[in-house]
């Protein structure tokens, strides 16, 4: 990999940047300056330094975020925010994507990452990874509803969804539900309940495969994933 690369894309400005901050002698590479942006060096055998401080080059980055309503599900956008424009420099460097799609109006667990391969195996219509959404619905949702989404439902289009684990937290005029689903049609959670004259008021996504959102972020706030949620989901969804 070219030097100048690994130091942008660990945060240290753009290629631009980087190639003053070469110029300036400032880099080394096990112990000797490296001033060429086009010098090559192996992230996982040589010792880089800046300033005197040894760096440490990482690939991948894997964020969790809970979501907040009015910010896209998108790396980017002429005119609204994006889940990207709230990542801090540091994090956005790395160009993450998020995993899947959250509704506009929908929070809850997103997780970002650059991690491609990883990403494609949680996505992929094979695998029915599950995720799992908290909802409060306008109407009472009852015992027909929880087998109607057991058989799987017709949505608007004619298409008969898998089945579906509905759980009532609370249930009347407007009810709390837990959703798992399978599958990751457009709007799906919506288009099931309005497949059973219900309306979703409210949306948050809890949990996808073995990730659950941590109740401590507040909405719009983001953590690393610990190495073991990274081992977990790797374990969980590698290979076809």
């Amino acid at each position: 990999m070219r030097i100048d690369k690994l130091l942008a894309n660990i945060g240290y400005g753009s290629r631009k940047e980087v190639k003053k901050l070469l110029k300036s002698g400032s880099v080394k590479v096990n112990d000797m300056v490296i001033k060429d942006a086009k010098e090559h060096v192996n992230p996982d055998s040589d010792i880089v330094t800046v300033h005197g401080e040894a760096v440490e080059y990482r690939e991948f980055i894997y964020l969790m975020m809970n979501k907040p309503q009015g910010v896209l599900s998108a790396t980017e956008d002429n005119y609204q925010e994006t889940v990207i424009d709230i990542l801090e420099p540091e994090d956005a460097v790395f160009d993450p994507f998020p995993v899947g799609r959250l509704d506009k109006d929908t929070e809850g667990l997103l997780l970002l990452t650059n991690d491609g391969q990883l990403a494609h195996q949680l996505l992929s219509p094979k695998k029915h990874v599950p995720k799992t959404y908290f909802a409060v619905i306008d109407g009472e949702v009852t015992n027909d509803d929880v087998l109607a989404f057991r058989n799987g439902v017709t949505l608007d289009d004619g298409y008969e969804t898998m089945p579906a684990e509905l759980k009532i937290v609370k249930s009347g005029m407007r009810s709390d539900i837990e959703l798992t689903i399978t599958e990751g049609k457009f709007h799906q959670v919506k288009r099931m309940f309005e497949a059973v004259g219900k309306r979703v008021v409210y949306l948050q996504r809890i949990s996808m495969g073995s990730l659950v959102l941590d109740e401590e972020l507040e909405l719009g706030q983001y953590r690393e994933l610990t190495d073991d949620e990274i081992a977990e989901l790797k374990s969980g969804y590698n290979g076809e």
